[in-house]
This record gives C-alpha cells, structure tokens and sequence, in this order.
C-alpha cells in the first residue's frame, strides 16, 4: 500500500470512528487507530475504561466494525490489539 493510500484509508477510518468516539467518551473510554495491514485489517487500541470492559467484544462488532465496514467497504476485518 503506497504512503499517499494509506494516509487517506486512515483518514477514511478516523472519520468513521468519529460516529462512535462520543458514545464511548460517554463512559470514559475511546479507540486509536493502531495500523492498516496490506490486507485491508485495521488495528485497533481500546483506551481508558474500553480496555477493560466486559462490553469491548460487542462493542468492536457492533459499533466500531460496523462503522467503518458501512463506511469504507474494501475493510476486511477490523480486530483489536488488547482488551477482551
């Protein structure tokens, strides 16, 4: 992936993730954007009260992987990198 590609991709997801952050904020936690792998995986890093809830699991699938799949469709998968 060239530098120019992935400095978009990685803009595309921080505008995603943008619809989730307040809800998690809510509750004192939030996400960052670790990495995108060559094969279209995105990294995730929960932050603050999300690396230690019993929610994060669902979380990853039903708001954060749903909003960037919804929003940039060439995302494979989207896991995180601590957590549950």
């Amino acid at each position: 992936m060239q530098i120019e590609e992935k400095t978009d991709l990685l803009q595309r997801i921080e505008e995603a993730l943008s619809t989730v952050r307040p809800h998690l904020r809510v509750d004192g936690g939030d996400v960052e954007v670790v990495d995108v792998t060559d094969d279209m995986n995105v990294q995730i890093r929960w932050l603050g009260m999300c690396e230690s809830c019993s929610m994060s699991g669902m979380t990853l699938q039903a708001g954060i992987a749903e909003a960037i799949k919804g929003k940039i469709p060439e995302i494979n998968e989207v896991v995180a990198v601590n957590g549950y």
